[in-house]
């Protein structure tokens, strides 16, 4: 089967590997549709992190169950899913408690499995794989779009206003205007925020942002961009911060912008492992976030959001490719030509 690797920085390949096959009794093998590259992907691949050379890569995609293991009875062969990327197995302490991104159970051999090919082998299918109805032609192509959203960055947005406590009637401020942040915004409507401060810089990503629900868009970094905020909100700050960057100068903006007793919702990959705490305590300020609850948001909100066209997530994908053209995929979005790249992988 074709599968997208990582040989080096800067570098991926289509190579020929083996088909997987099910390998534990709670494995599924999928049939790939769509898949796509995620705003992380690109830590590795500029060789900002560390990633093993010649592995496949890869984590969001939607796709059509192939085979199951003698233990997965909730999906069978020919049934549409989303794969999300954290495999969640439903009955761990993580898992009971809404947190599957943090499945106790969700590594249950070494090896590295990449969504970006023509087969996936899935693990802890029976509850992390989420169903959905009829099959990928009964969908328009912007439909699929959306759902594939399911897998990540929607759901990661979500978890970003989630940990935030999000509320009807908050001002909320979005840093990041990734396809996460964009999602971000889509999750702060979603939960009642009657006000949406986009903090964005390229016209594009303004665009789609304030479609998504976004009132005002802030342009400014650093210090200055903490004056807007404040002037914009009367001095009083935000009830909630979503932060989808991960850099410390995006983790230092969004405590400051944040009102007393504001919660930081913090899903960007950390860039830096230390921080200032002192000034989450002396603003009362909360800091929560982490890997999301992908499956557990899906079944709760973002499936029915998306079947019911409340939410249309999928228009971050700003340019498709084949999954022969991987490697122009890359090259979009660190080029910043694409805010996310599509796969188009099989019908």
């Amino acid at each position: 089967m074709k599968t997208a690797v990582f040989i080096e920085p800067g570098k991926i390949d289509v190579q020929e590997l083996p088909k997987p096959e099910v390998k534990n009794p709670t494995d599924a093998v999928l049939k790939i549709v769509r898949a796509c590259v995620c705003g992380s992907d690109l830590w590795w691949y500029r060789g900002i992190n560390q990633r093993q050379a010649n592995t496949p890569v890869g984590h969001e995609a939607i796709g059509v169950v192939e085979s199951v293991g003698a233990e997965v009875t909730n999906v069978k062969p020919g049934d549409f899913v989303v794969a999300p990327f954290t495999h969640g197995c439903g009955h761990c302490a993580a898992c009971l408690a809404g947190f599957d991104g943090n499945c106790e159970n969700a590594q249950t051999d070494d090896e590295i499995v990449g969504y970006q090919g023509e087969y996936l082998r899935f693990r802890n299918a029976d509850w992390a794989l989420l169903k959905i109805p009829g099959q990928p032609s009964d969908y328009t192509d912007a439909q699929l779009n959306d759902l594939l959203t399911l897998s990540d960055v929607m759901a990661t947005g979500y978890h970003a206003a989630a940990t935030a406590e999000v509320k009807a009637g908050d001002t909320v401020v979005v840093m990041g205007d990734g396809a996460v942040g964009l999602c971000g915004i889509i999750a702060a409507k979603l939960r009642g925020a009657t006000r949406i401060i986009a903090m964005s810089r390229h016209e594009d990503r303004q665009r789609l942002a304030t479609e998504f629900g976004a009132t005002d868009i802030v342009a400014e970094r650093g210090d200055e961009a903490v004056a807007r905020v404040m002037a914009l909100t009367d001095g009083a700050g935000a009830d909630a911060v979503l932060e989808c960057v991960g850099t410390e100068q995006s983790v230092d903006t969004a405590v400051k912008v944040g009102r007393a007793g504001a919660v930081v919702g913090r899903v960007g990959v950390p860039q830096k492992a230390e921080m200032n705490t002192n000034n989450l305590f002396w603003k009362n300020i909360g800091l929560r976030g982490g890997i999301a609850s992908v499956t557990t948001y899906d079944r709760a909100v973002l499936l029915d959001a998306v079947l019911n066209g409340d939410i249309h997530p999928g228009k971050v994908f700003t340019k498709r490719f084949d999954l022969d053209d991987v490697q122009a995929a890359y090259e979009a979005m660190d080029h910043r030509e694409a805010i996310k790249s599509l796969l188009i992988v099989s019908d």
